[in-house]
């Protein structure tokens, strides 16, 4: 059974290091970049040097995760209760 993990070599501030990750990983983070207009050895540059911990393919899945979650949350529609009335944003927060 093949691995739906897919390892790729790609040069970071002239090193040259291999990341592992899902194709969809990658094909997000090619995404953001082409988005940001930036090369996807700069956005990787970018994730490694802003990483607290973990390794540069977690970093990697989380920073594309969380592009996707703030996109999402910006784009989502007010919640709504039962019968389509508007419900105000405090009352969704968790005590």
């Amino acid at each position: 059974m093949k691995s739906p993990v897919v390892k790729r070599s790609i040069v970071i501030a002239s090193h040259k290091t291999s990341v592992s990750l899902e194709d969809a990983f990658w094909k997000g983070l090619k995404d953001i970049a082409n988005d940001r207009d930036v090369t996807l050895s700069d956005l990787v540059a970018s994730i490694d040097t802003d990483r607290q911990h973990g390794n540069l393919s977690s970093a990697i899945r989380l920073f594309v995760l969380d592009h996707y979650r703030a996109r999402g949350n910006a784009t989502a529609e007010p919640a709504r209760d039962r019968i389509g009335t508007r419900i105000s944003p405090s009352v969704l927060r968790a005590e």
